[in-house]
């Protein structure tokens, strides 16, 4: 076989620093890129990766955390080794570019690639640079982000909004699919209400509390999260509920007329892919370092989304504001088909081309 493009695809540490690469696969293997990845030895990346036929690195990984943990103390040797493994990797499968997801296990990765003077594109996908990315600012050709306020906090001539790569299979679902699925009869407009892996207790709650309501004008399919089932209502005309849903997922996109989310980037970033109209019910900034707030902020002032703060929701308010999510899905929809930010593989691989010459 004659020359072929080399990449190495690296992240981890959490899915969303994984699926992304993933959703890269298709289009680079037809681009005619041979593809490796780097990860941790152990880490869910490993798992995830191991799908998909392509050659996996692992290297040690630790954490540099901004508090107060016994492993600070060891955590740096690993660091330290994984960026002498990181070296010898590059070193030996001599890629022509890196692609980095971010996460800790990418630093060494990256940093390795710019001693070598290999062009490297980091993706950030949240509103606020992480930690690891920003390690990694100055070894970067190009840094790759999800929202027009993200380019603010990146270095001038490097950012570029691209939005996040998304598997081009989930626009391949299948709404008849889902129907039979679901077991769902009559004409109803759906809702998919999803509470993220672990579901959404508040998001829950308001739903079954609103259910006659809801159901008088909605068919509703909620992915209520492990162990959140609620057994009082299985038999409920029209109220279909699952704890988590994975193949049959595009179906369900598929069938849906509006989603009710949580304001993970990499969610959002579906609904935006999807055109789907949606309600962003974001994780509170109690629950965590509040970037899923401000996520939902910047797609509700691109006009992609609606969103409610779990703190301010009433019954009354959430009701209101499903009622006038549907009313008005179109302007929704068309404000995502107006985004460039819908089709992200297409212009990373247009980047990858770019740096690499």
């Amino acid at each position: 076989m004659g020359f072929m493009k080399k990449i190495i695809l690296t992240g981890g540490g959490t899915a969303g620093h994984v699926t992304p690469n993933i959703a890269l696969l298709p289009a680079l293997r037809e681009a005619g890129y041979e593809v490796q990845y780097i990860g941790s030895y152990e880490g869910m990346e490993k798992s995830l990766i191991a799908d998909y036929d392509i050659p996996y690195h692992g290297i040690s990984s630790g954490k540099l955390r901004r508090y107060f943990d016994l492993k600070n103390f060891t955590d740096p040797f690993r660091v330290i080794k994984g960026f002498f493994e990181a070296k010898k990797l590059i070193r030996e499968t001599a890629p022509d570019v890196v692609f980095s997801k971010g996460g800790f296990v990418a630093v060494p990765v990256v940093l390795a690639a710019g001693l070598r003077k290999i062009p490297v594109i980091i993706h950030e996908s949240d509103m606020t640079p992480g930690l690891a990315n920003k390690l990694c600012f100055s070894s970067a050709a190009k840094i790759c982000c999800n929202f027009p306020e993200t380019m603010e906090n990146l270095p001038a001539g490097k950012a570029v909004l691209t939005g996040c790569p998304i598997r081009a299979e989930l626009k391949e679902g299948d709404a008849d699919r889902a129907r039979s699925f679901c077991k769902i009869t009559g004409d109803k407009p759906v809702i998919l209400i999803m509470g993220g892996s672990l579901g959404a207790a508040n998001v829950n709650a308001v739903i079954r509390r609103n259910l006659p309501e809801l159901l008088s004008r909605f068919t509703l399919i909620h992915l209520c999260g492990k162990e959140k089932l609620d057994k009082t209502l299985l038999n409920t005309p029209g109220y279909v509920q699952f704890e988590y849903i994975k193949d049959e997922l595009k179906d369900l996109f598929a069938l849906s007329d509006l989603v009710i989310s949580r304001a993970g980037a990499n969610a959002i970033c579906e609904l935006l892919y999807l055109q789907k109209p949606n309600l962003l019910i974001p994780l509170s900034k109690n629950a965590s370092r509040g970037d899923q707030v401000l996520n939902a902020r910047s797609f509700e002032k691109q006009g992609f989304s609606m969103v409610l703060e779990e703190e301010e929701i009433t019954d009354e308010r959430f009701l209101q504001t499903v009622s006038d999510l549907y009313e008005n899905r179109d302007t929704y929809v068309r404000a995502m088909q107006a985004s460039a930010q819908g089709d992200a593989v297409s212009t990373i691989l247009k980047l990858l081309e770019e740096v690499r010459k």
